[in-house]
């Protein structure tokens, strides 16, 4: 059982499913699933479909924390590249064109590449540190997307389109497959070649895995630049499941979101130590959580404050030290020192 309790997402796993349980209270059926019209329906099936967009944000900033750095321009990178897709489509004159929301798909990912290329370069080739590097995009991108929106919502009414974030494929809600697609995609690249050691190793020691004859600079490069695609595709389920772009609230505080969830799937900030799997688990949790809090009738204004209480017990319980002082046993006052013996008076032998 202790080995348990000290698994990694043994705290993680207990929290998703009293979260989880605790939702039976307020609906019933809260677990069922149903199939209608050849499409799953379900609170557990909505949980993961509308907590796919952070489940592709966090396994970008997973990557990015891994090599010892942070990115806060995803929620920018989010509204950009919805903003330019609703855009280009909004201007076809048949938005039902399959080639034509697969250009404006490609133009948007195609700049979510650049963006993160962008990022990369100042971190990795001109040394400026990650969160001022990836701030300066965080607030330039918040106002190229209304820009490119002209400050208005653009709504657009394309099939193909709505596929990406609200349709379904083979009765599963579409955005599920992307996710996993692209968590299977990111697992097999680091975990089963070496590209996940040398992330490790240059999170660890950017320097000495230089000297040891690692591209340090190209990992971290393209460590950005997958975080900002991971960002775009969210941006296309986002921007698609409502079938419109909104460049000043679209994305808004996601980077947050995805950093809690790494922290909580048990990624160190320091850098040198991720885990995939446990993004994904902590992603589901800050989903979960929110939809609990709209099932328990919490107000929306204190929505922030209850998932900041959540997420901060979460993390004192992982944490060894805080475990340690709170159910730990408290250790033995060490023994008085033994008496002395009392010294026995030295016989002499004769010679």
């Amino acid at each position: 059982m202790a080995g348990l309790v000290r698994h990694r997402f043994f705290w993680p796993v207990l929290t998703l499913v009293v979260l989880l349980v605790s939702n039976l209270f307020f609906t019933p059926d809260f677990f069922a699933v149903d199939v209608r019209q050849g499409h799953l329906y379900g609170s557990l099936i909505d949980i993961v479909r509308f907590g796919a967009p952070l489940i592709l944000v966090s396994l970008g900033m997973t990557l990015v924390i891994a090599t010892g750095g942070i990115d806060l321009s995803v929620g920018s990178v989010v509204a950009i590249c919805g903003a330019l897709a609703c855009l280009r489509i909004s201007e076809l004159g048949d938005q039902n064109s399959v080639l034509g929301v697969l250009m404006a798909v490609g133009l948007a990912l195609g700049l979510a590449l650049l963006l993160g290329a962008w990022n990369g370069l100042l971190v990795a080739q001109f040394g400026i540190q990650p969160i001022i590097a990836t701030l300066i995009l965080m607030v330039a991108g918040r106002g190229l997307a209304q820009l490119i929106t002209d400050g208005q919502i653009i709504t657009v009414n394309s099939s193909p389109y709505k596929l990406i974030g609200g349709g379904y494929w083979l009765t599963v809600p579409f955005s599920i497959l992307v996710a996993l697609l692209v968590f299977g995609l990111a697992l097999l690249l680091t975990r089963r070649t070496a590209l996940g050691l040398l992330i490790e190793s240059v999170g660890g020691n950017a320097e000495a895995s230089r000297l040891a004859g690692i591209h340090a600079r190209r990992i971290i490069f393209t460590g950005y630049v997958f975080a900002a695609f991971c960002a775009g595709v969210a941006g296309l389920m986002i921007s698609s499941n409502v079938s419109s772009a909104d460049g000043n609230n679209a994305g808004l505080w996601i980077e947050l979101d995805a950093i809690l969830a790494v922290v909580i799937g048990g990624t160190s900030l320091a850098g040198g130590r991720f885990s995939l799997g446990g993004t994904v688990l902590g992603a589901l949790i800050i989903q979960t959580l929110t939809t609990t809090i709209y099932s328990i009738g919490i107000p929306p204004e204190t929505t922030l404050l209850f998932k900041a209480l959540v997420v901060t017990i979460v993390c004192l319980l992982q944490s060894p030290a805080f475990r340690a002082k709170v159910f730990g046993r408290r250790r033995k006052p060490p023994l008085p020192p033994a008496p002395e013996r009392e010294r026995q008076p030295k016989v002499e032998v004769p010679a």
